[in-house]
């Protein structure tokens, strides 16, 4: 039933994109054969990052609507460390799908089979550690983030139970980034979509028909990212689905476990990103400690806002993975000029779609921080949190998709430096300034445009420098040499 929806949801989107094509190629946008190419594979991933992205949307409202802010800033403090590890696992898959799609495009299968299974080790190693302190030094965790002690009470209890669906979470990124790779969107966008379903319904029971409140929405969250897990397994060990032949690709164990040739490439690749999505990650403690100076409504406003980001974002889902595959693709087949054509028209077509976005979010910001909380004061505060949010999310969408492109290319640095500046140099220096000034607030509004707009400048001249093409060329030569 779900597939069957999601097919005639593609089929509307095409016929709406066909109708649009011709406009957006006199505009200069996108060619009309790239807007196919990039649609096919963006459309599966921004649905999936919209399902993803509302179940903790839905965790949110849920609960804020039955504890209140209090139990909404508690879920902001234990989603940061949630974030942590989901920023971990993101950038190492950003390195899997760079090098499955260059040796996908480049015909060298064995070699793309296993990166997969060193990606899936990498995940292993990473991802329980994680899950062992989240789960048994909850309680000191979320106390570190300051609040008051109803938040943090909340926030511990939500850490705890979570835990365990780290481990999870990682094989998840790591397995969609491979189907992406390949150039199949739709069949990780049924499974993590159908998850998202599953976990908002078992919330619905838990949080408002067993009273569980924080408790119900951490054990929807578990339960659904195993279940994600087990149907993305299914592809990566050689099974069909009802939608699909089996992959191309595959977990390989016909070489050495730990396949050290290929292991450093990857992580060669795999740092930057991971670097840079722990600086995004580890900045949200002293921006969410900064928020909770100003009281638990400070923070609730503030994760609001940060959730309706994160819905916005789930267009980069399909804008940058896109861009990955389009880019790692073409140029691993040798053809550098199409690649490049590909990188700058995803770019525009992501900014103009992400200003639609932000102007129908600023439209409507107040019944949507309705949605989250009733109190008047709290409501205000969050519209004005959403509405600056949107607006800065126009930086996010030049930042993801020029990510993307050079994440396509194996140049990773770049990016990573643009986080550091973005979030350090200028994003949490401003948000401070609101706690010694009277500037209070309004700190925070004007951190989070540094924080999406500085990282946007950076990685776009170091894309329109095309220096990408000379590094993808290097690590092709390093890979080949490994296999010969």
């Amino acid at each position: 039933m779900l597939s069957r929806l999601l097919v005639l949801l593609s089929r509307l989107l095409r016929s709406v994109l066909r109708a649009l094509s011709g406009l957006l190629q006199r505009a200069n946008v996108i060619e009309r054969s790239r807007l196919r190419a990039t649609v096919d594979l963006a459309w599966p991933r921004i649905v999936t990052g919209l399902a993803r992205m509302s179940k903790q949307t839905a965790d949110v409202a849920m609960v804020g609507v039955v504890l209140g802010p209090s139990a909404i800033a508690g879920l902001a403090f234990a989603y940061a460390y949630w974030q942590l590890g989901d920023r971990l696992s993101l950038g190492l898959s950003g390195g899997s799908i760079s090098l499955v799609s260059q040796h996908y495009g480049a015909d060298e299968i064995e070699l793309a089979n296993r990166a997969i299974t060193q990606s899936y080790l990498l995940a292993t190693a990473l991802s329980i550690p994680l899950a062992v302190l989240f789960y048994w030094q909850a309680d000191l965790l979320i106390g570190l983030m300051g609040g008051d002690a109803a938040a943090v009470d909340y926030g511990g209890t939500y850490l705890m139970v979570v835990a365990p669906a780290i481990v999870f979470e990682f094989y998840n990124k790591v397995a969609s980034r491979i189907f992406a790779g390949v150039g199949d969107t739709f069949t990780p966008m049924v499974i993590r979509g159908g998850g998202a379903v599953i976990n908002i319904v078992l919330n619905a029971v838990l949080i408002f028909g067993l009273g569980m409140g924080v408790v119900g929405a951490a054990l929807g969250t578990a339960v659904s990212t195993a279940i994600i897990t087990g149907g993305l397994l299914w592809g990566l060990v050689g099974k069909g689905y009802p939608t699909r032949d089996p992959l191309p690709v595959r977990l390989s164990f016909s070489g050495p476990l730990v396949d050290r040739g290929l292991l450093k490439p990857l992580v060669t690749v795999s740092a930057p990103l991971i670097f840079q999505q722990l600086a995004r990650a580890v900045v949200a403690f002293p921006l969410l400690a900064i928020a909770a100076v100003f009281g638990s409504v400070a923070v609730a406003g503030y994760e609001i806002a940060r959730r309706i980001r994160d819905l916005i974002n789930s267009l980069s889902w399909g804008f940058s993975i896109a861009s990955s595959s389009l880019v790692g693709r073409h140029i691993g087949g040798g053809d550098e000029e199409l690649a490049a054509a590909y990188g700058s028209e995803i770019i525009r077509f992501s900014v103009l779609s992400y200003a639609v976005a932000a102007v129908f979010v600023v439209a409507f910001a107040r019944p949507i921080a309705g949605v989250f909380v009733t109190e008047p004061e709290v409501v205000d505060l969050a519209t004005t949190f959403v509405r600056v949010t949107a607006v800065a999310t126009i930086g996010l969408g030049i930042d993801e998709a020029a990510t993307g492109a050079l994440r396509g290319a194996g140049d990773t640095r770049w990016p990573f430096y643009a986080a550091l500046v973005g979030l350090y140099g200028f994003a949490l220096p401003i948000a401070y300034v609101g706690v010694v000034t009277p500037l209070g607030v309004t700190a925070l509004y004007l951190s989070l445009l540094a924080e999406m707009f500085v990282p946007a400048a950076i990685t776009l001249y170091r894309y329109d420098s095309g220096v990408w093409r000379d590094v993808s060329r290097s690590l092709r030569e390093r890979s080949e040499a490994v296999s010969e």
